[in-house]
């Protein structure tokens, strides 16, 4: 694919529009966070008749940036690629404003535990879940929402939520990763929801792919996808062998590994690093080089098998 030429197309008062190849332009809501980045971004994917990609969080100014960017376009349908109140809260107000259809997996924790919408035990990230959400079509691998001169196809990648969709946009050989693969850091595996096996998994799946770019809703894009993905599986490779060799030291609980692998890491982060250990150790306990004193969870301790 030829270089994006990114530059600014409007400017808002609270978010400017950037048109980032001749299909795609990007709204970034004003939510920087230590989980966010510089914000969250929404995506308009066509001309005329357009799709939303993740309308993003609950904020009047991103909302209203939004719309003001797809004033006099038909919106096809909102796309959202899981269901983190970053991602998916602006899909009410977006679907009021313009009567689109919301697409999207299903409600929080659909694909893992039925449609319950049963809020995640255990600390929250900042990113926690939108229990409301309920998409009107639900997408699975391969379904697909087409409009003039674009087609984005959904595939299915659980790890970092059950319900989590990347979308691909064949015209642009790009794929808009979501979450599960961002732009500037590795996504967090925040267990019961957040899986490790699973998200190990949806990175390879991903590695079958030939998408020239992808389009993360956190981060810039990412021009080299595999190697950007292979470099994601050594980091939790690493990090995994990290946790086995910290447990053979003698160190049993996640407040001990948390402190001897993440070293520096702030106080504010370390709720979201224990869930991170956390998905490791559930992960490594089904596998069965790990065992613990009960059932894998934040107060448990854990030794080599």
């Amino acid at each position: 694919m030829a270089e994006i030429q990114f530059h600014r197309e409007l400017a808002f008062r609270y978010a400017v529009l950037e048109t980032l190849s001749p299909l795609v332009r990007r709204v970034v809501a004003r939510n920087p966070s230590p989980f966010t980045f510089k914000g969250t971004a929404t995506f308009i994917v066509g001309r005329g008749r357009v799709a939303v990609v993740d309308p993003g969080p609950d904020l009047p100014e991103h909302i209203a940036a939004l719309l003001t960017a797809l004033r006099g376009e038909s919106v096809e349908g909102i796309l959202v690629t899981h269901t983190h109140r970053d991602h998916s809260p602006a899909a009410a107000a977006v679907k009021a404003a313009t009567g689109a259809v919301t697409y999207g997996y299903g409600p929080h924790g659909s694909g893992s535990r039925g449609d319950s919408g049963r809020a995640p035990s255990g600390p929250a990230v900042e990113e926690g879940g939108d229990l409301a959400f309920v998409p009107d079509v639900r997408m699975a691998e391969g379904d697909a929402l087409s409009g003039p001169g674009w087609r984005m196809t959904a595939v299915h990648t659980p790890g970092h939520t059950s319900n989590h969709l990347c979308f691909a946009l064949a015209e642009e050989r790009i794929l808009f990763s979501g979450d599960h693969v961002m732009g500037w850091s590795t996504s967090v595996i925040a267990p019961p929801d957040g899986d490790m096996a699973a998200y190990m998994r949806s990175l390879e799946k991903l590695l079958a792919r030939e998408d020239a770019l992808y389009m993360p809703t956190h981060g810039p894009a990412i021009p080299d996808p595999k190697a950007h993905v292979q470099a994601f599986i050594a980091h939790r490779k690493a990090r995994r062998a990290a946790i086995l060799r910290h447990l053979a030291q003698g160190k049993h609980s996640i407040p001990e590994l948390v402190a001897a692998i993440y070293v520096g890491l702030p106080e504010n982060l370390r709720a979201a690093a224990g869930r991170s250990v956390l998905a490791h150790l559930i992960e490594l306990s089904a596998a069965g080089e790990v065992a613990a004193d009960r059932a894998p969870e934040m107060n448990a301790h854990y030794r080599l098998r």
